[in-house]
């Protein structure tokens, strides 16, 4: 075990980062504890949970995820990066308490100028009220918002209000094997219940060193785009232990965070197009490490990135048509230190075993290679 102030290596972190993402060993435990566990599931492809889930879980059940949204104990909510995340419902209440300058902030940047002071102020209140009447995608809000301020471009305001209310977006999106456009409630609303007011910043970095670390003070910041986190982290040091990186720099984790040995193994994994495990460091060197294709990404329904010894190595996409379904791995090329014969069938075991998942109805399944 590491001692503080010990320098951890890519691979180190690789480990670390897998043990905790439930990414070293499938885990038996509820699609509900794993979705807190992780804070959030990134989900703006209303697939990729799914998927993310079916690589950490035991027998995972598709079903199982599709009744916790149904029932309204897991939400589909912007939140971390303003993007939608799957979050249990206690934690959507916690984290647009804590988010929500993020999102205000993100409209400002890139809409501000179109509206903002009063217009800004009543658009979102004239919005607000028309979501409580009935919940409302983004192009039903425009007709009924644009009265107010003819100057302004009509999918601005379906923005103004989305990015600046506490929303949710509600079923059949989000459902497995169901489509529906994205239509949004109040989270309030929804869930019959208010955001937490005691929820604060500290308590989610703590969360996600438990998730994501050791990190450095800049992954918080990629993984939630709060600003201020220098300060939050100083307060919080006497709680954390601090190590070093291979290039210098300070990492931050919790007590009890796992740190495996950098040699532990690690299994072959299929990740889903966005992934929190890919997406949460500034420095990503931990899971993609230069060890994978490059452009060009695969395009389709299914897609995302081959782990191989827990590092990227290959992308993957599934295509299904005429009764049959293909898995193709995009690119894989062993390196030294692979076991070509075993690690080529280790792959296509479990890209078998997603298929299986994925199209359990098809007549016909088959996983391939391409150069």
């Amino acid at each position: 075990m590491p001692a503080a102030g010990d320098v951890l290596s890519q691979r180190a972190l690789n480990r670390a980062l897998m043990a905790r993402q439930g990414l070293l060993t499938r885990s038996d435990a509820p699609a509900a504890d794993m979705i807190e566990r992780l804070v959030g599931m990134q989900a703006q492809v209303p697939s990729n949970p799914y998927v993310a889930l079916w690589s950490r879980l035991e027998d995972f059940d598709p079903a199982d995820l599709s009744t916790l949204i149904a029932d309204r104990h897991a939400v589909r909510a912007p939140v971390m990066r303003a993007t939608i995340h799957l979050v249990s419902a206690r934690d959507g209440l916690a984290l647009q308490a804590v988010t929500a300058a993020v999102l205000a902030r993100t409209f400002k940047s890139q809409f501000g100028r179109q509206l903002a002071g009063p217009d800004l102020e009543a658009i979102v209140a004239a919005g607000r009220e028309l979501l409580d009447e009935a919940p409302r995608t983004r192009a039903e809000l425009v007709p009924l918002l644009a009265p107010r301020c003819p100057g302004v471009a009509p999918a601005t305001l379906g923005l103004a209000v989305t990015y600046h209310l506490p929303l949710v977006q509600i079923p059949p999106r989000g459902l497995w094997r169901e489509s529906g456009q994205p239509r949004w409630a109040r989270t309030e609303r929804w869930l019959d219940a208010e955001l937490d007011a005691g929820a604060t910043v500290d308590a989610l970095l703590l969360r996600y060193l438990a998730a994501f670390g050791p990190s450095t003070v800049a992954d918080m910041r990629t993984w939630s785009t709060l600003t201020g986190l220098r300060a939050v982290v100083e307060r919080l040091r006497p709680r954390l232990r601090t190590f070093r990186d291979e290039r210098g720099a300070e990492l931050f984790d919790v007590p009890d965070g796992a740190l495996p040995d950098a040699g532990t193994p690690a299994p072959v994994r299929f990740l889903p197009e966005y992934d929190n495990a890919l997406l949460s460091h500034a420095d990503r060197s931990r899971v993609l490490g230069g060890k994978g294709p490059g452009l060009p990404y695969p395009t389709g329904h299914w897609i995302g990135q081959v782990l191989v010894d827990g590092f990227f190595r290959a992308y993957w996409n599934v295509v299904e048509e005429h009764g049959a379904a293909t898995l193709t791995v995009d690119r894989f090329v062993p390196l030294p230190g692979d076991d070509p014969p075993g690690t080529v069938e280790a792959i296509a075991s479990e890209g078998e075993r997603l298929l299986a998942f994925i199209a359990p109805d098809a007549g016909r399944r088959q996983v391939r290679f391409t150069p």
